[in-house]
């Protein structure tokens, strides 16, 4: 795993793009990042805090990924996979350790070319990976036993064009030749091979029992890796500078019998941004936290966010995380039923990459298939993060207005089909489904993806590069809309304008509108169950779709109908008057 730096990346695509157990393609090679028992120690001043993260995982800490280009710490740890190659030359198929491979670049060293990595790869749904088994594929039914002596592979394409029919594989033991064809059908390798379990990113030999089938994927694939994020946006009081003061210095802090005495003596107050007696209370204050039997579910976490977005948290010092501002706005109130608007200012968002998933994204249904970034015996006491530090806009629509519309018999229908089909994910797992999908709760997420889609055609920023965070139940209703990139683009102040433009109702009119109509219809109104498990009904990609990075729910628990109604029953939509 160790060596010369082989390529770089940013530190947000190690979280988001590149994480634990994904594969890169660097140059005309292949690798998959190694787990975290691998990776270097990033040092004491790449480390982040976010107490509420922090209690949830049970971690000290939480960790930049290493910067590819210091010069003081080690990079990210890669191994090479796939382990197959193919000699464009001779067109041998064969492990890497039977090329001679030892180092980069790999190389045929009878052609003296460079060897292409394997196209393909087998995956299950509990997160396990493995090469593709050709020999098994080539010698199924006819399987002379074992793939050693007289067996030598050999994949070739014919060129006459680009489908699975046209690679060849091959064997020197005379059996017939057969292609790829048929090779990603769901069941197509059940009398092949089984899942052997396999976890190259740990290294050596981590392998797991497993009784699921995998099934063969292009190792380019999306669905090869998803990354399960888990986020928390900083609030009072762990926003606040002196918070942070505190988290660089607790192992000197946690223990001392007097706290003010040992801030003095540790000079934490030298340069005069915070008395010793406010850094004495922080330290208190997390003492206390610690103490506590504190309910960090995501649920709380949610509540915690939503009472100090409504709240008003002025500025007060250059290095606060957190400011946010009321907007009054009596037009909101009185034609769309939105009764509280807030500036976010300045916020910092933490991301955790917590595990991964292959075949199907994260789902609350199926925790278990969920893929460890380490291995059990070597449990960190960190996991690997980013921050984000942007501004957003709060939006909290009116309790009294929903109750009423959700009250109708037609709306709770119309987002009854959602909750069915919500649950029936839960049941093929044999998990109880962890909320009910509500008419509010459907409504107010197509809601955010309509005001994001018209914010990006005049905030400045593209779709991909705003994201939600949805804050529905029975005692919430909003959203927060919010910049999700992690660089200086993140504060331009485009979103906050829409607000201090004066143009806000104007804005979520136009997203109304535009939410409307779609160029799918009357198709994609009509449509009684669509998306990933049916749990859209009128949503589509010419509509409200958006970037699957702009969505806490995967682009799923959105139709336009609880928004603006339908051609046919026009009532049911919360803002079927407003237009």
């Amino acid at each position: 795993m160790r060596g010369k730096p082989i390529g770089g990346v940013r530190r947000a695509q190690l979280i988001t793009t590149y994480g634990v157990g994904s594969m890169i393609a660097v140059g005309g090679e292949s690798f998959m990042v190694a787990g975290l028992d691998h990776w270097p120690d990033s040092g004491d001043d790449q480390s982040l805090q976010e107490r509420r993260l922090e209690r949830e995982f049970r971690v000290s800490r939480f960790r930049l990924p290493p910067a590819s280009d210091s010069d003081r710490y080690g990079d990210v740890p890669v191994v090479r996979f796939p382990d197959y190659h193919s000699c464009p030359q001779c067109h041998r198929l064969a492990r890497a350790r039977e090329f001679g491979v030892s180092r980069s670049p790999a190389k045929c060293r009878t052609c003296d070319r460079d060897l292409v990595p394997s196209r393909f790869v087998v995956c299950c749904p509990n997160g396990h990976i493995d090469d593709f088994p050709y020999f098994n594929w080539l010698h199924k039914g006819t399987a002379p036993g074992g793939s050693g002596t007289g067996h030598r592979l050999a994949l070739k394409a014919t060129g006459r064009s680009a489908s699975l029919g046209d690679i060849e594989i091959s064997c020197a033991c005379g059996v017939r030749p057969v292609t790829m064809e048929g090779a990603f059908g769901k069941w197509a390798l059940r009398k092949v091979v089984t899942c052997d379990g396999r976890r190259p990113w740990l290294g050596g030999d981590f392998s797991q029992e497993c009784a699921e089938l995998p099934r063969a994927m292009q190792r380019g694939a999306s669905g090869v890796w998803f990354a399960d994020i888990r986020s928390a946006i900083s609030i009072p009081p762990w926003s606040e500078g002196v918070q942070r003061l505190v988290a660089r210095n607790w192992n000197g802090l946690r223990d001392a019998p007097d706290v003010l005495d040992r801030v003095r003596e540790m000079r934490l107050d030298r340069d005069g941004r915070y008395s010793a007696q406010e850094i004495a209370q922080a330290v208190e204050r997390r003492r206390a936290d610690e103490a506590g039997e504190v309910d960090h579910s995501v649920t709380a976490l949610k509540t915690d966010e939503y009472q100090a977005l409504c709240r008003s948290t002025e500025e007060r010092s250059r290095d606060q995380d957190f400011v946010c501002e009321p907007w009054p706005d009596d037009a909101l109130a009185a034609e769309l039923a939105i009764d509280r608007v807030m500036r976010v200012k300045r916020l910092r968002e933490v991301r955790v990459l917590q595990g991964f998933t292959r075949l199907n994204p994260p789902s609350p249904a199926a925790p278990r298939q969920r893929a460890s970034l380490h291995s059990e015996e070597n449990r960190p006491d960190w996991l690997p993060a980013v921050e984000v530090i942007g501004e957003g806009v709060f939006l909290r629509l009116s309790e009294s207005r929903l109750a009423e519309w959700e009250s109708r018999e037609e709306v709770r229908a119309r987002a009854s089909v959602i909750d069915v089909a919500y649950r029936d994910r839960f049941a093929r797992f044999d998990a109880a489904p962890d909320r009910d999908i509500t008419p509010r709760a459907v409504m107010i997420h197509t809601l955010a993806h309509a005001v994001i889609n018209e914010w990006s055609l005049g905030s400045g920023y593209p779709a991909a590069s705003l994201r939600e965070r949805l804050y529905v139940s029975d005692t919430m209703a909003g959203f927060l809309v919010y910049t999700a990139t992690s660089d200086s683009a993140g504060s331009l102040g485009g979103i906050v304008a829409q607000v201090e433009s004066g143009n806000l109702a104007g804005s979520i009119r136009a997203a109304l509108e535009r939410a409307s109509w779609c160029s799918a219809d009357p198709l994609c109104m009509e449509t009684f169950a669509g998306g990933s498990d049916n749990l859209n009904r009128a949503a589509c990609h010419a509509c409200v779709l958006l970037p699957e990075t702009s969505c806490e729910e995967f682009n799923t628990l959105l139709d336009r109908a609880l928004l603006v109604g339908t051609p046919d029953t026009p009532d049911i939509g919360f803002f079927a008057k407003a237009l």
